[in-house]
């Protein structure tokens, strides 16, 4: 049986063990605020997060955001490579559940760790397994979220913390807190917000978790955030500029988008859809003209016909080149009114 949160009323004023399980910046948030003092009377005493990965030119090792935090805070790390005793790599898994046993965790808060978590995970704490997860469950379940929220034109978002079961994101919600999404809101501006109310509902959840019931899920309208592949980030022109411009802000940073003519790659830094120049659309000899027509360069940036609308590129990047402003890529740039960006990868040229 999964665990649900005790019931037992001294628990609220309770001082609890927290293993926490985590890896990037936004679980990182999450564990500072639990681990500090001036706010929390809770005690991480210990950490899992993803192994050391190559990054950078060099391809050397990396730790984890929540590795570094752990080290400099003298707190105990696990980097398992998988916590499945019956998977590939089982003697990670059976270093991890004697790691945990000695841990004696009250419970485990889990935020973007990255690892599924098998079932002798959820019960190996007596309050079980609590999850930070950026969305309003059931909507966008999964691996991407924040991006699918602003790719798919959401108003709003949020933040739930989960009571995990052997489901994907399908545990029932000790509590939510809702997170309006900005027009002009990235992946990383509303990763920020979501980040900070998470860490502040985990803790608030941690000093309520004797009178704390979860909610099941709704029924409808569950949606799965599945993880960025590779081919959507090339632009297809063949799609209205309002839904490019979400997908700029939703890919904005990681992975970005991209598109590219005449063998030369482009990466998209920022764009806008100005409504004023939508009107531009009903012109004869602009409405002519195909998607991913360059229709006018200028200071202000790369107008691109749209299949709807008027697509502006206020930032543009050459492929092995450097990130620079519109006026001097455009000294620089060989790119003319007329020219046609292509739709979809580049198959001559890496980006």
């Amino acid at each position: 049986m999964i665990p649900s949160p005790s019931t037992n009323p001294s628990a609220l004023n309770a001082s609890l063990r927290v293993v926490f399980a985590g890896t990037p910046t936004f679980a990182r948030t999450a564990l500072e605020r639990i681990n500090n003092p001036q706010l929390s009377k809770h005690r991480v005493v210990g950490v899992l997060t993803q192994p050391d990965r190559p990054a950078g030119r060099g391809l050397k090792l990396q730790e984890s955001t929540v590795k570094s935090y752990a080290s400099e805070h003298n707190i105990a790390v696990l980097q398992p490579r998988s916590l499945r005793l019956d998977g590939k790599y089982p003697e990670d898994a059976q270093q991890a559940l004697e790691q945990l046993k000695r841990w004696q965790p009250d419970v485990l808060v889990v935020a973007a760790y990255g690892l599924i978590l098998p079932k002798w995970t959820l019960e190996c704490a007596p309050n079980g397994c609590l999850n930070i997860h950026a969305s309003l469950l059931p909507r966008w379940r999964g691996a991407a979220p924040i991006h699918r929220a602003i790719e798919a034109g959401d108003a709003l978002t949020g933040v739930c913390i989960m009571q995990m079961d052997e489901g994907l994101d399908t545990g029932g919600i000790l509590t939510q807190e809702v997170c309006p999404i900005q027009p002009h809101d990235t992946t990383d501006s509303l990763h920020d917000k979501l980040a900070n109310i998470g860490a502040k509902l985990i803790l608030e959840t941690l000093d309520q978790i004797g009178s704390l019931q979860s909610e099941p899920q709704a029924l409808d309208g569950v949606n799965y955030a599945h993880k960025i592949e590779k081919l959507e980030t090339w632009v297809d022109w063949y799609q209205p500029a309002q839904l490019i411009e979400r997908k700029l802000r939703a890919f904005s940073s990681l992975p970005g988008l991209q598109t590219h003519c005449a063998n030369q790659v482009f990466k998209i830094w920022s764009a806008d859809v100005p409504e004023a120049l939508q009107a531009k659309e009903s012109a004869a000899s602009e409405k002519d003209s195909p998607p991913g027509t360059i229709l006018k360069i200028s200071a202000q940036g790369v107008d691109v016909q749209c299949a709807q609308g008027v697509f502006r590129i206020t930032q543009l990047q050459r492929a092995g080149g450097k990130r620079i402003a519109m006026d001097s890529f455009i000294l620089g740039s060989s790119l003319q009114a007329g020219d046609q960006f292509s739709s979809g990868p580049a198959t001559s040229t890496n980006p």
